[in-house]
């Protein structure tokens, strides 16, 4: 098994007044050599809008985008003719392919929307642009793990250009699990939403990042009540 942690302080912190963001890997004006990617999860950024402000269209190429709101309300618009809002409990994704143009703005002036903005480099390149949404049930993952992203297009989540899966776990304090990993060429990348986890011998707390390969099965321990994304990711 190899490893490599990333504590949430570590993180690049880039203040522009209307959006705060946190920077797991390199991103924008934050560059560090040592923390360019893991395997194909090129972006994770914890980012939170003031109300009523947001990014401007702006183009996107061969890139999938996830969207994971955490709290508060998101307009998307895009030059594919979506119009959407996604709020907590939404996943969103976007295949970017051979170009695309979107927005994203907070829905309200009197409440900041945070949200997970996730870019993970394609499997295929220059594909045709597209859109999909859908919202969760929270209660498939109370002690558990629901999947939300795969490569397959199957009712369990939404489809992504490359062979991820992505799972969501609200576990109660002293919940034991395992994810056993999918393809023996992937890695898997831990972020702690919410609580104390322990996982193969090491602790995590709020918004640590653990990377994790050459592994077959991870074991997962609640410290305290615990919401967590797990990621698996091609290396």
């Amino acid at each position: 098994m190899k490893a490599i942690l990333h504590k949430a302080e570590t993180r690049g912190d880039a203040n522009h007044g209307w959006l705060h963001s946190r920077h797991t890997f390199s991103f924008a004006n934050y560059h560090d050599p040592e923390r360019m990617q893991f395997g194909a999860l090129r972006v994770l950024n914890d980012d939170k809008v003031a109300g009523g402000m947001g990014f401007g269209t702006h183009p996107h190429k061969n890139m999938e985008i996830v969207s994971i709101p955490l709290q508060g309300d998101l307009v998307h618009e895009d030059s594919m003719g979506n119009k959407t809002v996604i709020r907590n409990g939404d996943v969103q994704i976007m295949s970017a392919g051979t170009g695309v143009r979107h927005s994203e703005r907070n829905k309200n002036q009197d409440e900041k929307v945070e949200f997970l903005q996730i870019w993970v480099l394609p499997r295929d390149l220059d594909i045709t642009p597209r859109y999909e949404q859908i919202t969760l049930n929270p209660a498939d993952r109370k002690n558990k793990l629901q999947q939300i992203i795969s490569p397959e297009k199957t009712d369990a989540g939404v489809w992504i250009n490359q062979d991820a899966w992505f799972h969501l776990g609200n576990l109660d304090t002293d919940v034991n699990l395992e994810y056993k990993v999918k393809n023996n060429q992937n890695g898997v990348y831990i972020f702690v939403l919410e609580g104390t986890l322990e996982v193969e011998g090491q602790t995590l707390d709020k918004r640590d990042g653990f990377g994790i390969w050459d592994v077959d099965v991870l074991k997962i321990n609640a410290i305290k009540d615990s919401e967590v994304l797990i990621m698996e990711i091609p290396m």
